[in-house]
């Protein structure tokens, strides 16, 4: 069970490293972290016209950035906190989210090894449920 303590510790780093982030982590900066500790992390964010395609749906370059990002904080939020670094990562998109939409990133450790570590993206719609999208991110931690 994660402690306040694990959740306060990923929420202090996402704030960090997102909040007037000079490089390319700044377009997370309205991800926030609902709960997270023990191999996993959940976030909330809402589409803003800043993370759509032409089309006008959440760009599938952005969807990839959340799944490496939330489970990069789950791996942070593990009794041996590390971020590794990224060995493979695969995004199976299955619906789109429109600007205004509010999505629910859930990241979970499916194992942890001792050089790497296998997780596992679901992205959903927060009002229907849906299934959004699904990641698959494989890193390397030692």
């Amino acid at each position: 069970m994660a402690s306040k303590h694990t959740l306060q510790l990923i929420r202090t780093i996402v704030e960090h490293s997102t909040k007037g982030a000079l490089g390319f982590e700044n377009i997370l900066n309205k991800v926030k972290v609902t709960s997270g500790g023990g191999g996993a992390c959940t976030c909330e964010m809402q589409v803003a016209e800043e993370h759509q395609n032409r089309a006008g749906t959440l760009h599938g370059g952005m969807t990839c950035t959340l799944v490496d990002a939330v489970s990069t904080w789950a791996l942070l939020g593990t009794d041996e906190p590390v971020a590794g670094v990224s060995v493979d990562l695969s995004v199976s998109f299955m619906r789109g989210a429109k600007v205004g939409d509010d999505i629910i990133i859930d990241a979970k450790m499916l194992k942890r090894g001792k050089r790497l570590a296998f997780l596992t993206v679901d992205i959903t719609n927060k009002l229907d449920g849906n299934l959004l999208a699904q990641g698959k991110h494989t890193k390397y931690i030692g």
